[in-house]
């Protein structure tokens, strides 16, 4: 295997032995956090042949970026989870590993240098790939019952402003009719629906189940931040309304 990057960003390249052949045409940017204690033991676990875990990218907290498995290969970083009906994430996405300790080991903001690197990288990758904005996303959107990264310290708007991924500034915080457990009829129904459309994985059960807290809580790691509570606030609801606009808008 070639031991040269795809990208130029990628000064480094340090091969994991966990990938296969995709079935898919690349149309999905991944992003995760390591969420492990250290850089060191995030690579080594990448690396190891047993973990059976690995990613295209990964981007160190001082900015410096790695290529572990060629872009024309399919990386396993992305396990059980589905966007838009697809769920062989891994066979349609690239997968950018973004070192930070996460929720577990003490979650802290992403270094500028680091964001800006992880900016750079998907640019570069978005340009070749012609990936479309709506379409970069964060582990916890395509497995929200598993995962919680990048997380809520993830500065999503930051990529947007640079052209990287989909943003609509989140509508104010505000008392209001909330949406929460055990809750059901239309307006949880309307809820489902909308939260389908947008690319979540979810049935439309009627009922404010654990499934539906869960999607309400991902959507709020992304894109409304201020508050992970997994209740459908006025806010969260008038922030996900916005951006299915936007998105109209957009096709």
């Amino acid at each position: 295997m070639s031991a040269k990057s795809d990208s130029p960003i990628a000064k480094k390249y340090v091969p994991s032995p966990n990938h296969d052949a995709r079935e898919s045409r690349v149309d999905i940017l991944l992003l995760h956090y390591t969420g492990m204690q250290t850089a060191g033991e995030a690579l080594e676990r990448l690396k190891d042949r047993e973990a059976k875990v690995s990613c295209h990218y990964f981007v160190d907290e001082d900015g410096r970026v790695t290529q572990m498995v060629p872009e024309a290969r399919r990386a396993w970083h992305g396990g059980l989870g589905s966007w838009k009906g697809a769920v062989d994430i891994n066979s349609r996405s690239i997968g950018i590993e973004i070192v930070n300790p996460g929720h577990e080991f003490g979650y802290r903001e992403f270094p500028d240098a680091q964001v800006d690197a992880v900016i750079a990288l998907c640019r570069d990758i978005i340009k070749r790939r012609r990936i479309a904005r709506e379409r970069v996303l964060g582990h916890s959107d395509v497995a929200p019952g598993r995962k919680k990264d990048p997380g809520e310290k993830f500065p999503w708007a930051k990529l947007a402003a640079a052209g990287v991924g989909f943003w609509a500034d989140p509508a104010p915080i505000t008392e209001g009719r909330t949406l929460s457990a055990n809750d059901r009829g239309t307006a949880v129904e309307d809820l489902q629906k909308q939260l389908i459309k947008f690319g979540y994985g979810l049935e439309v059960s009627r009922l404010y189940d654990d499934a539906t807290r869960l999607v309400v809580t991902a959507f709020q790691r992304h894109f409304r931040p201020e508050r992970v509570d997994g209740l459908a606030d006025p806010s969260t609801m008038d922030t996900l309304r916005n951006l299915l606009k936007t998105l109209r808008a957009h096709h």
